[in-house]
């Protein structure tokens, strides 16, 4: 992954659904809780979102769940959540205690919200667009 300029730590990318409120709002929660400005992030439906899901073997035009890019590995549906979790200001580390349930039945669940979102919490008909001072944590 990238530097960033003045503390020199990799920071991580979270490719999410650019349409989706329920991500765009997922993005405002992390940004919220990342004072480290530990994530950066891009849509899936971008041309950037598209070659890194390319570039980890995924499919591009899957768009059902959020990939979580840290130290070059890619993390999908649960486990990303709970990896991003743990990066985020206390009480969320918490979360990734969560990890102890088997992936199956974590994904059971991430997948019964990703394929209800948009009925449940709405879509767009473009990706977000970011306030000037989170501008810079988005890199498409």
């Amino acid at each position: 992954m990238k530097k960033t300029g003045k503390d020199n730590e990799e920071y991580a990318i979270v490719l999410i659904d650019g349409v989706c409120h329920l991500c765009q709002g997922l993005t405002r929660f992390i940004i919220q809780r990342d004072p480290a400005c530990h994530f950066r992030f891009a849509s899936l439906q971008s041309e950037l979102g598209q070659s890194l899901l390319e570039q980890g073997g995924l499919t591009p035009d899957g768009g059902d769940t959020m990939v979580l890019i840290e130290k070059g590995r890619y993390y999908t549906r649960s486990q990303g959540a709970l990896r991003i979790a743990r990066r985020l200001r206390f009480p969320w580390p918490l979360a990734y205690a969560m990890i102890i349930v088997p992936r199956p039945i974590r994904d059971r669940a991430y997948r019964i919200v990703a394929k209800n979102r948009y009925r449940w919490f709405g879509r767009s008909e473009a990706c977000m667009i970011p306030t000037p001072d989170i501008r810079r944590r988005f890199l498409s």
